[in-house]
Order: structure tokens, then C-alpha cells, then sequence
């Protein structure tokens, strides 16, 4: 199974997601991250975040949706947070689709709230996607509607 995930800038968020679903799902899935508009790079408090977690940064960029041509999703997952008032990017394809909102650590002006948003967001997905990963190793995913079901059950998980 493949799983993108997408952000506007791919600099934070979906990076986070993309190193999350690296260190849990392995053998399970391949994982990539992208942007509709990258920033170019990834922002360095996230990959301080993910050091401090112990969690991958190996060949984590921002790029863009369009350098991943080869890469067929099966499942494509955004986690900007239209709350917020971002424009999530739209992906037009096959692919299963889910939103997973979540806040951006890095407009916390503050560096004790941005240390704090960065440690609920990394939870947050740590926790949805360790609950991926089991109802992907039940062998559930290969029901299209099952796996739509539980990406949108999943995104209430906090």
C-alpha cells in the first residue's frame, strides 16, 4: 500500500505524518509527502521535533505533488487544517481520500507553545497511525469502503 501525504507547503505537518507512518508501518506500507505549493525545504523545528522523538528525518524533503509522478497512491491523506482557514490541496485520482486537520506547530510565535504543538501533533498522528497500521495487518484495507471508514474514524482521534 501507498500513502501520500499532503500539506500546502509540505514543510511541517505532512513531513511529521511522513516520518510517523515510516517508523510504524513498516513492512506495512511506502509513504511520501508532498506539497501543492512546497516551501523548498522542511521547516527546522520539525526536524528538530522528530530528532528529539527519536523519529526518522533520512530523505525528508518538501517537495512537490508533481515530483512524485511514479509514486501511485492508494491512499492520499491531508492534514492541513481548514479550521484555520488554510486551503487544503485537492488530489484527483483513484486514490482513497481522507482529511486529518490538525494545527501547524510552526505559527506558534512562542517557543514553549510551539514545543507543545509539536509534541500533540506527533501524538496525534503517532495514534492514528498505529491504528492504521493494525487494521492495515488485519488485512481489512483491501475493502475500498472499509478503509474510507476507517480513515474518517481515525481522524477523531486526538
Amino acid at each position: 500500500m501507498n500513502i501520500l501525504f499532503l500539506c500546502t507547503h509540505n514543510a511541517c505537518r505532512s513531513v511529521l505524518a511522513e516520518s510517523i507512518a515510516r517508523h510504524t508501518g513498516v513492512g506495512l506500507w511506502q509513504v511520501a509527502s508532498a506539497g501543492s505549493h512546497p516551501a523548498g525545504r522542511v521547516h527546522p523545528d520539525t526536524l528538530a521535533a522528530l530528532r528529539e522523538k527519536g523519529l526518522p528525518t533520512d530523505g525528508l524533503s518538501s517537495q512537490s505533488w508533481d515530483e512524485l509522478s511514479d509514486f501511485q497512491p492508494d491512499v492520499v491523506i491531508t492534514v492541513c487544517d481548514q479550521a484555520a482557514g488554510e486551503t487544503c490541496p485537492v488530489w484527483f485520482g483513484k486514490a482513497v481520500k481522507a482529511h486529518w486537520g490538525l494545527p501547524d506547530p510552526t505559527r506558534e510565535d512562542d517557543d514553549s507553545k510551539r514545543r507543545q504543538r509539536f509534541d500533540e501533533v506527533i501524538s496525534t498522528l503517532e495514534r492514528r497511525l498505529q491504528r492504521l497500521a493494525q487494521f492495515i495487518s488485519k488485512g481489512a484495507a483491501s475493502d475500498r469502503d472499509a478503509l474510507q471508514a476507517q480513515l474518517t474514524t481515525l481522524k477523531e482521534i486526538n
